[in-house]
């Protein structure tokens, strides 16, 4: 699962082994993913990952720092001989699939997956995933006795049954989304929300495995502040400006996903500029600024920026909590093996 290996001695003033027993006494979440274990702890200055998978051995350990990417780190020794660019950034960050497609899923080993109506449509014509399907459809007929309630019901047990396979093949969190038709009704979206973690726990799968995605409306905002109060955790996405990210972070929202590529589209078709150099990118800049506001102001909703057009903008944000990549920059990202910069 992770390929590189750090030396703590320098950083910490112990052996290996007895870092691994220290964090193990003080670790604050154990995910459990078939034969590998992923410990995370989470301290002031630095993220711990911990990881051991059967067959590889002892274990590997990476540090992030809040303000800074890995390499940055001082005191620190890194060896990432023979690491592609994907294996570099997940050593700084934590990588999410932006998909439903199993087998991608199953391939690039991402900690948490991100499902939106589009993906869920994409996938659902999967040959795999026909029976669900089905399943769905019989559903929302035995749930509502008019067209609308009954197509409202099918996407959302779609959505949950796609988002159980998904979640027995990562060992984090799938985010399902609730429909874009509720993105200015916060009572629509917080129904809708408690009907996804009801179907989810239906199917055995605990809240905690599962983040609401609702558009970062005020009105999302709004509804994402109740569900958070219900411990039901909330991706507010659809976010494009400073202000929306600010209001998540002051209700609480546990994550956000500011849109990178589409602030780009939009400054690209506003100025009749056909390009940007990747540190003038607005949607690079965009995430730098919110995620160095809220380092700055002690925020602990997470910034996971979405919606790139390319592998350099992927690579711009290397360090930031978390980016979910589609399986096309994620393969990019894998055929490359030039050291991350």
């Amino acid at each position: 699962m992770l390929c590189y290996s750090v030396l703590l001695g320098p950083l910490i003033g112990w052996e290996p082994h007895r870092t691994v027993m220290f964090i193990q006494c003080i670790h604050f979440a154990y995910l459990f993913h078939q034969q590998a274990r992923l410990m995370e702890y989470r301290i002031t200055m630095y993220q711990i990952i911990v990881c051991q998978e059967q067959g590889i051995g002892p274990y590997s350990l990476s540090f992030r720092a809040e303000h800074g990417n890995l390499l940055g780190l001082p005191n620190m020794q890194v060896r990432m001989s023979g690491m592609n660019k994907l294996d570099q950034l997940k050593s700084m960050t934590v990588v999410v699939a932006d998909t439903g497609d199993l087998d991608a899923i199953k391939s690039y080993q991402p900690v948490d997956a991100t499902t939106n109506p589009s993906l869920v449509l994409k996938a659902a014509q999967l040959p795999a995933y026909e029976p669900l399907l089905k399943e769905a459809l019989d559903y929302g007929k035995q749930h509502s006795d008019n067209l609308e309630g009954q197509l409202e019901h099918s996407v959302e047990m779609l959505s949950v049954r796609i988002g159980g396979e998904i979640v027995q093949h990562i060992p984090g969190r799938v985010s399902t989304e609730v429909s874009a038709r509720y993105s200015f009704d916060s009572d629509a979206i917080v129904e809708s929300a408690r009907r996804i973690i009801k179907l989810y726990a239906a199917n055995g799968i605990s809240s905690d495995r599962i983040l609401i995605k609702t558009a970062s409306t005020w009105e999302g905002i709004q509804a994402a502040r109740i569900l958070e109060a219900e411990n039901i955790q909330c991706n507010l996405t659809l976010l494009f400006g400073f202000g929306q990210a600010v209001a998540c972070a002051d209700a609480g929202v546990f994550l956000i996903s500011p849109f990178v590529g589409r602030i780009l589209d939009w400054f690209k078709a506003s100025t009749g500029r056909d390009s940007y150099p990747i540190e003038e990118d607005p949607g690079v800049l965009s995430v730098r600024r919110i995620y160095s506001y809220y380092k700055q102001h002690g925020y602990n909703t997470i910034v996971m920026g979405a919606s790139f057009r390319s592998k350099d903008q992927v690579l711009a944000l290397a360090g930031c909590d978390q980016l979910t990549i589609s399986p096309q920059l994620l393969d990019e990202l894998e055929s490359d093996s030039e050291k991350l910069q």
